[in-house]
């Protein structure tokens, strides 16, 4: 069959992120059907959608969906009317079945397959889409009495157009077997990424251990790690490379998880002779003596904590598995190695107080040589601990919508409060950043990217 698999996510701030995703869902099904790749950062991919649709004539069209939203409470942005239009416009040029996939239908399955009338959905990981051509070329789905059962069995996480599904926001859908990431230099997309900051994507593993409140990689990973062969993950650092990637950034949901394999693909890196420089979002949790300079060594050139607070009290209540020494500690090793650093911080959530904002704040003002972005306000999403806990104190209702942006606040403390102190302090301080910056911050970015630079570029900030 010929398969069209569409990347649909458009939203570019701070930078554009590569559909990584429809690399391995195409070497999943590539060895037996013809795949054709539609990115619509592409303007022309946009305009031409309906010649595409009547010229290739698809049997199946997929569509990748990673962002509900912006998560920025103080500038938010929904992007679900988009993907209607999106399908809107499939329907009108096309007669063949929507497949709904991606981290941000993962989330809301139910909700969007019902919005964007599609025919299926898979929730959790893309290369099940496998499976369900198969049972589309053999017609396996006769009538409505059978295909929910016969689906159950084989796909976990199949959604069917008219059906309730077989997954649910609150359990992941992981598979064993691991399929190849099917890169090619030749896509008619990636020149837009080569040459918007030359970044480009890999992951080493699946799955992510911790507990945090609000995080949904469990639910779309399962929280077994799932660790790819490090030298294959070398192998494909280098094929980005060769094809023209200026920097890489590793997607795991923190690349330290596991401390040993991450060395060992730190390794695998020198001995294949990865040359440019890359960074991964870390935990700051106490690592061994060398660490970070090992890394340093392979290429390691930016670190993302994800931190969300120095008061230990808030780190306990948000799930985090370390100290605000530890946070503090790991800090100063990273930037000891010579690795640029920066935090995340997630204010409002449960436990912050008026005592916890201002301890976390004067904190940071401690920490030397890193860039603090801080976001107000946590996203609530299904499936969650955070959740639970918005539905026990009232803030969210079971039968409420989630799709639109509902963040949780802290019963002890005003957004606005959070908001006016953290502006205070931030007005002269260029390392810290309310949010993603917003659109002048992308103009920023890409107008240095237009210059030649490359990578994340936030160690500017650093003063």
């Amino acid at each position: 069959m010929k398969v069209l698999l569409i990347s649909a996510n458009t939203f570019i701030e701070p930078y554009p992120v590569y559909p990584l995703g429809l690399d391995y869902v195409t070497g999943a099904i590539e060895k037996d059907h013809t795949v054709l790749i539609a990115d619509l950062n592409l303007e022309k991919t946009k305009a031409d959608l309906p010649r595409l649709l009547a010229d290739e004539a698809p049997d199946v069209i997929g569509i990748s969906i990673r962002n509900i939203d912006n998560t920025d409470k103080t500038d938010p942005k929904g992007f679900i009317h988009r993907y209607q239009d999106l399908t809107a416009t499939i329907r009108a040029h096309s007669l063949a079945p929507i497949v709904l996939g991606g981290s941000g239908f993962s989330i809301f399955p139910s909700e969007i397959m019902a919005l964007l009338d599609a025919d299926y959905g898979i929730a959790g990981e893309g290369e099940q889409l496998a499976e369900l051509l198969k049972m589309i070329e053999k017609k396996i789905y006769p009538d409505r009495a059978t295909r929910t059962s016969v689906a159950a069995q084989t796909i976990p996480g199949l959604f069917v157009r008219g059906e309730s599904g077989t997954g649910n926001p609150g359990k992941s859908h992981t598979m064993k077997q691991q399929f190849p990431r099917a890169f090619s230099p030749q896509s008619p997309h990636l020149n837009f990424y080569l040459t918007r900051g030359g970044m480009l994507n890999l992951q080493t593993k699946r799955g992510c251990p911790f507990a945090c409140v609000y995080c949904t990689y469990p639910l779309i990973e399962g929280r077994k790690m799932r660790r790819f062969d490090p030298q294959e993950v070398a192998d494909t650092a280098l094929t980005l490379e060769k094809a023209g990637a200026r920097y890489l950034f590793i997607t795991d949901s923190a690349f330290n998880a596991d401390i040993d394999h991450s060395l060992a693909v730190a390794r695998a890196f020198q001995k294949r002779g990865v040359s440019i420089p890359w960074g991964a979002y870390f935990a700051p949790v106490t690592l061994p003596d060398g660490y970070f300079e090992t890394l340093k060594q392979a290429g390691l050139a930016h670190i993302e904590f994800g931190t969300e607070s120095l008061c230990d009290s808030v780190l306990k209540a948000y799930g985090k598995t370390f100290s605000q020494a530890q946070a503090v500690q790991t800090h100063q090793a990273a930037v000891q190695a010579g690795v640029h650093v920066a935090h995340f911080i997630l204010m409002g959530g449960p436990g912050e107080t008026p005592v916890t904002l201002d301890q976390t704040l004067e904190r940071l003002t401690t920490l030397k040589k890193t860039a603090i972005f801080f976001y107000l306000g946590m996203r609530i999403y299904p499936g969650t601990p955070l959740y639970d806990l918005a539905i026990g104190s009232g803030q969210i209702n079971e039968h409420q919508s989630l799709l639109d942006p509902v963040f949780y606040h802290s019963p002890a403390i005003e957004t606005a409060l959070i908001m006016e102190k953290v502006q205070a302090m931030a007005k002269d301080r260029t390392n810290w950043v309310v949010g993603t910056g917003g659109d002048a911050t992308s103009r920023i970015l890409n107008a240095m990217y237009k210059k030649g630079l490359s990578g994340p570029l936030w160690e500017f900030l650093i003063r």
